[in-house]
């Protein structure tokens, strides 16, 4: 039996008998970001085998029944790995939400909008190289409160007479010291346990609805992989402290230009309570191809459908779109002359 994303359930292909999968939510739990709660992390019982990309390294849990041959991140073939990693359960998992066929449509109609890729592009969600793979991450909880200073910029208009005697104006500003507090409490800020896929495609494709969050069942995951955490929780707490507090200096930067035409010089000490963190899997729909000795990958968020992909530019239809375009301007200057 397979997970069967339209309906949530198990699923036997062949006859259609659905089996529903508990999700009990109170067992999605958030831990204190605390060294004892790090040190007391322990990896549950194994059902899966590692598998090793022999091209790119990738680490992937597979089922002990899989047949997946081929790396979702650089296609290259799996070997199974001499030491089986040890697999830390998860607290919760977002279960994808459309299935490998529906992906595949999504795929093709994101290829067709790609005008300056190659044909052969059209075809690789034929080949059975999209595949469907849970990636882990960490999830951060935290109060925050912030004292902030900053330059809040006046812009001003003045008129004058040069020395002719012309009316003129110039535009210049002035800077006034600007203070106040900024609270703000972040809810799951979203942060890779793995480094293997490209992050800036990642960061393009990893906006879930973490409010989907199932409670931790190796169902979901029949007929799909899973990566193998790399990024230790203490850097992804160091981290996520970076991406908090950035976007309180996108808070604070809002708040004083509520106030005045431009910021600058914005200092703040931001104190953070009440942390948590939780360790999910996030569905993404992944294929590498290449094309001309080059890697290219596109990603598809398994719960939105969101695309994002790198691809190949046709030399052909870019030359043959200058010669048009010279062609055109060549008959513009004939009827012009």
């Amino acid at each position: 039996m397979e997970f069967d994303p339209r309906t949530q359930t198990l699923r036997c292909p062949g006859c259609g008998t659905s089996i529903e999968i508990t999700n009990d939510r109170e067992k999605i739990q958030e831990h204190a970001v605390t060294r004892e709660a790090r040190r007391t992390i322990r990896a549950g019982e194994k059902t899966s085998h590692t598998m090793i990309c022999q091209g790119c390294g990738a680490k992937v849990e597979v089922e002990a029944t899989s047949t997946a041959a081929e790396c979702p991140y650089c296609g290259s073939k799996y070997v199974l790995a001499d030491k089986q990693e040890d697999v830390i359960v998860p607290d919760g998992v977002v279960p994808f939400r459309f299935d490998k066929k529906e992906a595949g449509i999504k795929f093709q109609e994101w290829v067709k909008g790609r005008f300056w890729a190659p044909g052969e592009l059209k075809h690789l969600y034929q080949k059975d190289r999209l595949q469907g793979i849970y990636i882990p991450y960490w999830t951060f909880d935290a109060q925050s409160e912030s004292d902030y200073m900053a330059d809040g910029g006046i812009r001003h208009v003045q008129t004058y007479k040069n020395s002719k005697g012309e009316t003129q104006t110039r535009t210049y500003m002035t800077w006034h010291p600007v203070s106040g507090h900024i609270g703000h409490f972040f809810d799951d800020v979203l942060i890779p346990a793995s480094r293997k896929l490209d992050e800036g495609l990642l960061k393009d494709v990893d906006q879930f609805d973490t409010r989907e969050v199932a409670s931790y069942a190796p169902e979901y995951f029949s007929g799909y992989a899973s990566e193998c955490f790399t990024v230790s929780l203490d850097e992804a707490y160091i981290d996520a402290h970076r991406e908090m507090e950035r976007r309180l200096e996108d808070f604070i930067r809002s708040e004083v230009l509520a106030r005045y035409d431009d910021v600058r010089n914005i200092r703040m000490t931001p104190f953070f309570s009440a942390e948590t963190f939780k360790h999910i899997l996030l569905p993404v729909y992944t294929t590498a191809y290449k094309y001309k000795d080059e890697v290219y990958h596109v990603l598809m968020n398994g719960q939105t459908g969101q695309i994002e992909g790198e691809y190949p530019k046709s030399i052909f239809k870019i030359a043959l779109c200058i010669l048009i375009i010279l062609a055109a301007a060549g008959l513009v200057f004939y009827f012009i002359g």
